[in-house]
């Protein structure tokens, strides 16, 4: 869920430079109308399959690992508390018994703070990684767009894009100068 919406989220903030873009790109008016080409861009492809995305991608991957090992060792004390206090609290006095009941509730809401916790984390993390690629990619489309001749690059998925052809999805060629530029990058 959360996902998704910060999938969402990108192609709106893609869909927002491609509009930019556009609204910012002068036309002569010998381009006019019948002139205008527009392109198509999946930003989630390149989200994908650019090495940047790849490598933001394997760092989230390797920040939920050690989320889940924290949260799996929590996870873990309090299966043992919550045994330890059904096998031995019946021979408990109600007190040590109330005490251990206590304690239990007390690490069980810990652990659900903890989760709440390292999914915000990690939510956050995702977004920042995924905006600084979309601010990256912002001055990218615009040079492709106006080295190939297009007047308008539109977001594929949220453009509602029925059909386009071959030639109008510009989406390799973003990605090619997007890989480019950050191997350029030290």
């Amino acid at each position: 869920m959360k996902g998704m919406r910060l999938i969402g989220a990108a192609a709106l903030v893609a869909a927002g430079i491609v509009v930019g873009t556009w609204m910012g790109a002068p036309t002569t008016s010998a381009q006019g109308a019948a002139g205008s080409r527009v392109a198509i861009l999946d930003v989630q492809r390149v989200l994908a399959r650019s090495a940047a995305g790849v490598s933001a991608r394997e760092q989230l991957e390797k920040d939920r690992g050690a989320m889940q090992k924290q949260a799996d060792g929590q996870r873990s004390e309090l299966e043992k508390m919550k045994d330890e206090l059904d096998k031995k609290g019946q021979l408990l006095s109600p007190e040590a018994r109330r005490e251990k009941q206590e304690a239990l509730e007390r690490k069980a809401r810990d652990f659900r703070r903890l989760i709440d916790d390292l999914q915000a984390t990690l939510q956050k993390r995702e977004e920042a990684l995924v905006s600084k690629v979309l601010q990256d990619l912002s001055g990218l489309v615009q040079k492709v767009g106006k080295d190939k001749g297009f007047s308008l690059i539109l977001e594929r998925s949220k453009a509602g894009v029925l059909y386009a052809t071959t030639d109008s999805d510009v989406t390799d060629d973003v990605l090619k100068a997007y890989d480019d530029q950050t191997k350029k990058k030290p």
